[in-house]
């Protein structure tokens, strides 16, 4: 049987309540520092830094070029801007976790 995707998605509200679980931080300073946190990585890529956590990944940036592509209704040829995309690859060790996990 496989699992629905609210079953195998985490929101904010559910992650904020493992942190006051894990930290024993009240719900108000996990949630200011999850805020602080995604906004440091957030701003730090859109200057163009890389941003690494050592053990859980690293946040980055990538451009893509600009190309030609088609309208899938029509068929008719268009121009794809160039474009900035976030990225992260995961460290090793949760690579490892994740693979541990799911075997």
């Amino acid at each position: 049987m496989m699992a629905t995707k609210a079953e195998t998605s985490l929101k904010k509200t559910e992650l904020l309540d493992q942190v006051v679980q894990k930290s024993g931080v009240t719900k108000a300073v996990a949630d200011k520092v999850l805020a602080a946190v995604t906004d440091s990585i957030a701003e730090s890529m859109a200057d163009g830094k890389k941003v690494s956590l050592v053990g859980f990944g690293s946040f980055g940036t990538s451009v893509r070029s600009a190309r030609m592509a088609r309208n899938p209704r029509t068929g008719e040829p268009i121009q794809v801007p160039e474009t900035t995309v976030a990225t992260f690859a995961p460290s090793k060790v949760l690579k490892d976790k994740i693979n541990h996990r799911a075997s």
